[in-house]
């Protein structure tokens, strides 16, 4: 019977020891990566409305599109940078880059015609109005005569 040992070296034996040890620690860095790219989301809901509140820090109420189609509320972002710093020695360039998209199946009792979005300290408020709901009367029969 073999044993097999985990060795602490600099590069990593097996393609296990890569992904088992932080030699990169691939699998928190890419959960805190997709996090980041997907801003968080609180759903709630009243009598009168569904309001909707996305975490969305550093950005501003330009940079956000919000549209209803066939149902569907779409909530989107695009942010483009771009840094230039020129000195005696050096010229530096830098360009960022992020977007995201969230999308909601919004319920039939919703009036998509008086959708309300506001942005303010980093949070996208946006409020939903309910339609009145009727409920249909109980079976009736008539008696005819």
């Amino acid at each position: 019977m073999t044993t097999l040992v985990k060795r602490n070296t600099l590069f990593p034996t097996t393609v296990s020891d890569l992904f088992d040890t932080d030699f990169f620690n691939f699998n928190n860095d890419f959960l805190k990566l997709s996090s980041s790219l997907t801003p968080s989301v609180n759903v709630s809901e009243t009598d009168k409305e569904f309001k909707i509140e996305l975490a969305a820090p550093g950005l501003e109420k330009k940079d956000f599109k919000v549209s209803v189609d066939k149902g569907v509320l779409t909530i989107s972002s695009e942010k483009q940078t771009e840094k230039t710093e020129e000195k005696k020695n050096y010229w530096k360039k830098e360009f960022s880059y992020n977007q995201f998209s969230r999308s909601f199946q919004l319920p039939d009792n919703t009036i998509t015609d008086k959708i309300d979005a506001k942005y303010d300290n980093g949070i996208l408020s946006i409020a939903l109005p309910k339609k009145e709901v009727t409920v249909a009367n109980a079976r009736k029969e008539i008696k005819v005569s």
